[in-house]
C-alpha cells in the first residue's frame, strides 16, 4: 500500500477531544506540513496546527509522531488530539483532503492493514470487532479475549505439533526400507497415533465450549402458546416495554417480534410469536403461526404457554403457567412456573431463573467462543487429523495432517478469500 490515510477514530463531535490518525507512508509528512515540523517520536507534544497553503490557524493541540512498523497499523502513523468541535474537526479534515498523496478512509481500513501487516491475525480481528460492538459485560470480556489472542495463541500451538508430526512422518517416510516392512506392519512413526489422539483432545475441549453467537446475537428465549395465552403481556414485562400489542382478540399477534435486552448483564433476545392454532385462523395469521414455529426451532429456551406437554418438541422448554392471576387460567403441574405479568407474581423469579440458565449455557466470563467460522475450521482440523490416525499408508496421513495445517492458517488468515476480509472489516467504523 502506498496511500496514506486518515479518519476521525474517536467519537462524533461535539466531544472534549476528537483524535484524528493518519496511516502510510506520508504521515511524517502531513504532521509537519500542518505543525511546522516533525516532532520527537512518541512523545505527546504540544503544537500549533496550521493550514499549509494559507497559514490559516486550525487549532492548539497535542500531536503523537508514531513511526513503523512498531505502531498499530505496522506503518509510520500520527495522532492529531483536536479540540472537539464540529468547526475544528471538518476544518483539519478538510486540510489533510488537500494534502498530496492523502485520502480519507475506508470502513475498518487502519485493522485491515494492521492485518496485512501483520500486526494481528484474522482471529484477533474478530475479536476486536466484537468488541467494538459489546454492550454487556460478558460479551465485552469473551471479544477482549479473543481480541488479545487467546485463540490465536492456541492455534500456534496447534499448528507447531501438526507441523511436529508431520516431521517425524516425513522422517520417517525417507528413511524407511519398503522392503524390510513386514505384511501388515505400519510405516508411521512410533507415538503417530498418540500424538495425533492428545492434539484431537485439545481441538475437542475448544470444541465443546459454549459458541459465541447466543453471547453476540443474545440467549434467544422464545415465547410460545396459543392464542391469548398471555404471551405479548409477557414479552412486554421482559423487555419493559409496551412492544408488543395486547388485546383479548384471538390472532392479535401475527408475526414474530424480537427485543433485545440484558439482564444483570446477561444478554438476552425475547421473541414473541404467534399464537399456535390449527383451526379458525386466516390467510395472514396462518403465515405468522408458521413463524411461529420455525422461531421456536432456533431458540435457545421455550417458554411455553399453553396446555402442559403440548408445547413444540425441544431440548429446552420451560413449561409457564403465565395468567396464575386468573381463576379462568389453565392448571399446571407444580413443576411449572407460575406468575402474571400484569400483576408482576412471579416475574422477579422468573429473571433471576433465566440468567441462571443462560450464564450456564454462555461462555464462562473471560473466556474465548468460537464463532461460527472458527468452529467450522476446527471441526475441519479434527475431522483431518482423525482421518489421519485411521490411515496406513503414511502418504494418505501427511495429506490429511496437510489439510489439517490448512484449516488452521485459515483461521488466522495466513490464508483466505478477498470476499471474506472484505465482510469483516466491513464490520468496523470509519477511523477503525
Amino acid at each position: 500500500m502506498t496511500d496514506t490515510i486518515y479518519a476521525l477514530s474517536s467519537g462524533q463531535p461535539p466531544a472534549g477531544i476528537a483524535v484524528i490518525r493518519i496511516s502510510g507512508p506520508e504521515a511524517g509528512g502531513a504532521l509537519a506540513a500542518l505543525a511546522g515540523k516533525c516532532p520527537p517520536a512518541r512523545r505527546a507534544t504540544l503544537a500549533t496546527l496550521a493550514d499549509p497553503q494559507s497559514g490559516t490557524h486550525l487549532d492548539r493541540t497535542m500531536v503523537l509522531w508514531l513511526p513503523g512498523p512498531g505502531t498499530a497499523t505496522g506503518e509510520d502513523s500520527a495522532e492529531l488530539h483536536l479540540h472537539g468541535g464540529r468547526a475544528v474537526v471538518a476544518a483539519v479534515e478538510a486540510t489533510l483532503g488537500r494534502l498530496t498523496g492523502l485520502r480519507r478512509a475506508q470502513p475498518g481500513e487502519f485493522t485491515r492493514r494492521a492485518f496485512i501487516n501483520g500486526r494481528i491475525d484474522l482471529a484477533e480481528a474478530e475479536g476486536l470487532a466484537d468488541l467494538l460492538s459489546a454492550e454487556t459485560e460478558l460479551q465485552r470480556r469473551a471479544a477482549l479475549a479473543m481480541a488479545e489472542g487467546a485463540l490465536s495463541r492456541e492455534v500456534e500451538r496447534w499448528r507447531g505439533s501438526v507441523l511436529a508430526i508431520s516431521a517425524r512422518l516425513e522422517a520417517a517416510l525417507d528413511f524407511s526400507d519398503e522392503d524390510d516392512v513386514g505384511e501388515g506392519e505400519s510405516l508411521l512413526p512410533t507415538g503417530f497415533d498418540t500424538d495425533c489422539a492428545a492434539l484431537c483432545q485439545s481441538l475437542e475441549a475448544w470444541l465443546a465450549r459454549p459458541r459465541a453467537e447466543p453471547l453476540k446475537e443474545g440467549f434467544r428465549v422464545v415465547l410460545a402458546g396459543p392464542p391469548n395465552a398471555g404471551k405479548s403481556t409477557l414479552f412486554n414485562a421482559l423487555v419493559e416495554a409496551e412492544a408488543a400489542i395486547t388485546a383479548a382478540e384471538p390472532g392479535t399477534t401475527r408475526d414474530v417480534l424480537s427485543q433485545s435486552v440484558a439482564i444483570d448483564g446477561v444478554p438476552f433476545t425475547f421473541v414473541d410469536t404467534a399464537g399456535l392454532r390449527d383451526e379458525g385462523a386466516g390467510d395472514v395469521e396462518r403465515i405468522g403461526i408458521a413463524r411461529a414455529r420455525a422461531a421456536a426451532e432456533r431458540a435457545d429456551l421455550i417458554l411455553w404457554l399453553g396446555p402442559e406437554s403440548a408445547g413444540p418438541e425441544s431440548r429446552s422448554l420451560w413449561e409457564v403457567a403465565a395468567q396464575c392471576d386468573l381463576a379462568s387460567a389453565a392448571a399446571k403441574s407444580e413443576q411449572a412456573i407460575r406468575l402474571s405479568a400484569r400483576t408482576g407474581e412471579g416475574m422477579e423469579e422468573l429473571r433471576a431463573a433465566l440468567v441462571d440458565h443462560a450464564r450456564a449455557a454462555l461462555p464462562a466470563p473471560g473466556d474465548a467462543a468460537l464463532n461460527r467460522r472458527q468452529h467450522n475450521l476446527l471441526t475441519d482440523v479434527a475431522a483431518a487429523l482423525s482421518e489421519a490416525r485411521a490411515q496406513h499408508d503414511p502418504l494418505l496421513a501427511a495429506e490429511n495432517l496437510r489439510l489439517a495445517r490448512r484449516s488452521l492458517d485459515t483461521l488466522i488468515g495466513r490464508t483466505g478469500t478477498e470476499d471474506m476480509l472484505d465482510t469483516l472489516f466491513g464490520r468496523f467504523c470509519i477511523g477503525k
